[in-house]
């Protein structure tokens, strides 16, 4: 690495910590920008967007939330609260703690630097009333903020409450309130790892794990490397992390290992080292992305499909959820091991919502989300691998070739195209194709004998994303090149 580099990234830290004493410095600020509060989370540019007076106020918002329901109103409630190790978690945490603990009533669990599906098993596993992870996820070191959950733990979104929070914050926003002092008494620290991983493991049989397999592990730098120890301990394979020291301005690459040129190094040297699989997670660690031997990723929904086909193996009639954007492919295995195939929204908290309603085993999302019933629903991003290395193992082929049956059909993947009048374009397209059989689950699906596309709108912009999917790669890029063309024209 240049001298320069280090010069540049020294110079960088300096000016966040700047930025942060003088946030930290700056009093109430009257400002909210209602554009970070997203469909699932909290979420923007530190501090322009999210600072710690922000903090302070879904602190004290969020208790007043937890206060609505009877049993919870004089109540000591216990709420957790975890954070990625990007360089404005620590004052953000300060703040958030502070609002939380203005309630005078509320109990802070700290568990400190905490990869998203560890913060969630903390909330359920200890029963406490729900919990506050400081994260921006996949994005960029600049930004940061929060998810919040319930005791369950169930995502509080758009339709779960974050409105109403939203409001609440607006409100307390208003008021001339001077921030109390911290009660050590009022707050306290908990340590999960070990408990957290022992139980990720729980149903993976590791005794199956071949110790001679070679696995490469890109942390990113970000918070899942603090698993990295204890993963060791109980895998018995041979283990290589990269990028594993924990440093909030990602010098290497972007925590989000869904773009091809932040999992460059990985695909390059497990190809080059010869090792027999590649994973990467992202910036809190709920997403996990694997690489094939011969350096290339392997789309997420071959996992999805691999797994259900484990699972279904050992229980027939298992109801398995995938989104409906996602390759056909999934859905033939299911039906071909006996199972219940589940198309479904896009988005974590509907997802988890579902696999609570209908009793749904497992789940995965094309963008390396997994869910497990066994973990209350929540992302299980260490089982999925543990049973990927036991199949590895036991079939004893390297991973490309386990999954070769799986590449029956031709995908686009995510195609996003600008567009003004989004609802227009789908009901022209839906028009257009409507001799085959469309679905409005989420967005636009329609389906054909020999093909299928998918589109949806973006919430936050002007953009939709289109996939399509045939029998014959052909086919598909002639569909895709006709559904491009009409959304341009029309």
């Amino acid at each position: 690495m240049s001298s320069v580099f280090y010069f540049i990234k020294s110079f960088y830290k300096v000016k966040f910590f700047c930025i942060m004493k003088l946030d930290n410095c700056c009093g109430m600020k009257k400002i909210i920008h209602p554009e970070v509060f997203k469909a699932y989370d909290i979420r923007g540019i530190y501090p322009k967007e999210i600072d710690s007076n922000l903090a302070y106020v879904i602190g004290r918002s969020f208790a007043k939330f937890l206060r609505r329901s009877k049993e919870k109103k004089k109540k000591l409630l216990k709420i957790v609260v975890g954070r990625d190790n990007r360089l404005s978690s620590p004052v953000l945490f300060r703040a958030l703690k502070r609002g939380l603990l203005s309630d005078g009533h509320l109990r802070v669990i700290d568990i400190g630097l905490s990869p998203t599906p560890m913060f969630y098993f903390a909330v359920w596993k200890y029963g406490y009333d729900g919990g506050v992870e400081i994260t921006a996820s996949h994005n960029p070191p600049l930004y940061n903020g929060f998810k919040l959950v319930d005791e369950k733990p169930q995502a509080i979104g758009e339709d779960k409450g974050l409105k109403e929070i939203k409001r609440l914050a607006f409100k307390e926003s208003k008021e001339e309130k001077k921030p109390p002092l911290l009660k050590s008494s009022l707050a306290e620290k908990k340590n999960v790892l070990r408990d957290y991983v022992k139980f990720a493991f729980q149903r993976v049989n590791l005794s199956q794990i071949n110790p001679s397999l070679k696995i490469a592990i890109d942390t990113g730098n970000a918070v899942p490397g603090i698993l990295a120890r204890e993963i060791k301990d109980y895998l018995p394979c041979k283990i290589h992390y990269l990028f594993l020291k924990l440093d909030g301005t990602f010098p290497h690459h972007n925590p989000n290992p869904l773009l091809e040129e932040n999992i460059r190094d990985l695909k390059n040297f497990v190809q080059k080292r010869k090792f027999d699989l590649g994973v990467a997670f992202d910036g809190d660690g709920d997403r996990i992305i694997f690489v094939s031997e011969k350096g290339k990723a392997i789309p997420s929904d071959f996992i999805t499909a691999l797994v259900a086909k484990v699972l279904l193996r050992k229980h027939k009639g298992l109801k398995i959820l995938y989104n409906i954007c996602s390759s056909n492919i999934i859905r033939d295995v299911i039906k071909a091991q006996g199972g219940k195939a589940v198309p479904w929204k896009i988005g974590h908290a509907f997802i988890k919502e579902k696999m609570r309603k209908d009793n749904i085993f497992f789940g995965g999302e094309f963008s390396g989300h997994f869910y497990l019933k066994p973990n209350r629903f929540c992302e299980s991003p260490l089982f999925v691998l543990g049973k990927v290395l036991e199949v590895i193992s036991k079939e004893k082929k390297p991973v490309s070739e386990i999954l070769s049956p799986f590449g029956r059909y031709f995908n686009s993947g995510q195609v996003n195209l600008k567009v003004a009048h989004k609802e227009e374009k789908l009901k022209g397209l839906e028009k257009k194709f409507s001799t085959g059989k469309s679905s409005w689950l989420d967005g636009l699906r329609v389906d054909f004998p020999n093909w299928w596309f998918h589109i949806r709108p973006s919430k936050t912009e002007n953009l939709l994303r289109l996939m399509v999917e045939a029998k014959e790669k052909s086919l598909m890029l002639e569909k895709l090149q006709e559904i491009k063309k009409f959304i341009k024209k029309n």
